[in-house]
């Protein structure tokens, strides 16, 4: 997978995770030559990284075998699917609606949708009846829940 890059730079972000002693070497190389890290890494790239050769492949190889604990990463993910982003993830929160259903009320509130409808009834939760249904503003409700008082539930209850 080749990295990302954006139209207006010739660079592309790179996140690895160093063995401790080896990150700390190079921090020190770093602040030895006056150099970033990127700077350095892509030196060393650029120098010693030939994926185009038999010769550098195999050298790649002997350097990845020398690794602590080296393992092949090759990881091949075969999908059926090509709305799957693998390593990537998108969030878009729920709206939060104004005005809920005596359902909505009942999960805010964790509890049975009986009760917010018995509650409603009684005049102790606010609320409006419109026809035959209930309808509660999220704010109100949550004001009412706030109170702690008699009329929101207390100890009493």
């Amino acid at each position: 997978m080749s990295p990302r890059r954006t139209a207006h730079s010739p660079h592309a972000a790179l996140y690895v995770r160093l063995p401790a002693d080896e990150a700390r070497k190079l921090d020190r190389a770093s602040h030895a030559v006056g150099a970033p890290k990127k700077d350095l890494v892509a030196g060393l790239v650029a120098r010693y990284v030939d994926p185009d050769s038999a010769d550098g492949l195999a050298a790649l190889r002997t350097l990845g075998a020398e690794a602590p604990g080296a393992l092949p990463r090759r990881i091949v993910v075969e999908q059926d699917d090509r709305d799957l982003v693998v390593g990537h993830h998108a969030f878009r929160p729920a709206d939060v609606p104004d005005v809920l259903t005596p359902a909505q009320v009942a999960e805010l509130l964790q509890v049975d949708e009986d009760a917010v409808l018995a509650l409603a009834e009684e005049g102790r939760l606010p609320g409006r009846r419109i026809g035959v249904q209930w309808r509660f503003a999220r704010a109100a409700v949550v004001a009412w829940l706030s109170g702690g008082g008699e009329e929101a539930g207390g100890a009493g209850d």
